[in-house]
């Protein structure tokens, strides 16, 4: 044909039906080079034929890099790991803001070599455009394979850091956070923009009140969150994390 497709409607419909015998498709149909004789064949090789029918996957919170990173109740401790993150490494920072970024890639690569599951990113620094950077590093990220087969905790106060980070991420990430303490309309609408990236969540025990300092107080908030989540924004419960505020035991 003109196209150079050289596959006849024979070929074609006889190959799928062999795909469609096995169970292996849900939906049929031509391609840029078929004709409508393809379309026939195909039509007549497969009817009668059932669909592919879905298997029943358990519930996990399924997180990806490159690679798949699924959590379940079988898991273990889940190393996140920290190092690539300004507000907790000084080393780190310093290469941020003075632009090293190839060398700041390095410390990304040395905390999935030394057993990361997941790195935090964090670009929370005065000195810093914090959306350009957090995109640029994630950017820098998804081209080095050893790096970006983890999957990815974007870390970060401010909202707008949050969502120039998830709208350059490959894979499924962990939003790291979101609270009540500005409201729950401002919650749910940030819910529901993690939950059209794909994102799963990590939820502080923080109110309009301020932060949980009782066990009463943390079930309350947290119970709260977890009810506008999967009841208003439809999130799956797997893919919601709670951090109850431990640091409050000690201050």
């Amino acid at each position: 044909s003109e196209t150079g497709f050289d596959e006849t409607p024979g070929v074609t419909s006889s190959l799928l039906k062999e795909f469609a015998k096995s169970g292996f498709v849900n939906v049929a149909g031509g391609c840029c080079g078929t004709t409508p004789e393809h379309i026939a064949a195909i039509a007549a090789a497969i009817d009668g034929l059932a669909p592919r029918r879905p298997p029943v996957i358990p519930v996990a919170m399924r997180l990806s890099g490159l690679e798949p990173f699924n959590v379940d109740e079988h898991s273990l401790f889940v190393n996140v790991g920290e190092r690539t993150n300004v507000t907790g490494s000084k080393a780190f920072a310093r290469l941020i803001l003075a632009e090293k970024y190839d060398e700041a890639l390095q410390v990304a690569r040395q905390q999935v070599e030394n057993g990361a599951q997941i790195i935090d990113i964090n670009m929370d620094e005065a000195m810093l455009d914090s959306q350009k950077a957090m995109a640029r590093f994630l950017n820098l990220i998804a081209s080095e394979p050893d790096i970006s087969r983890v999957p990815t905790m974007i870390d970060s106060s401010k909202w707008s850091v949050i969502e120039a980070g998830l709208r350059c991420h490959q894979g499924k990430a962990i939003v790291n956070s979101l609270s009540l303490k500005e409201g729950e309309e401002s919650f749910v609408e940030r819910a529901r923009q993690v939950r059209r990236f794909g994102a799963a969540v990590v939820v502080m025990a923080f109110d309009e009140q301020g932060q949980a300092d009782t066990a009463d107080r943390k079930v309350e908030i947290c119970s709260r969150a977890y009810r506008l989540l999967t009841e208003r924004v439809g999130f799956p419960p797997e893919d919601i994390i709670f951090d109850p505020n431990l640091f409050a035991v000690a201050t």
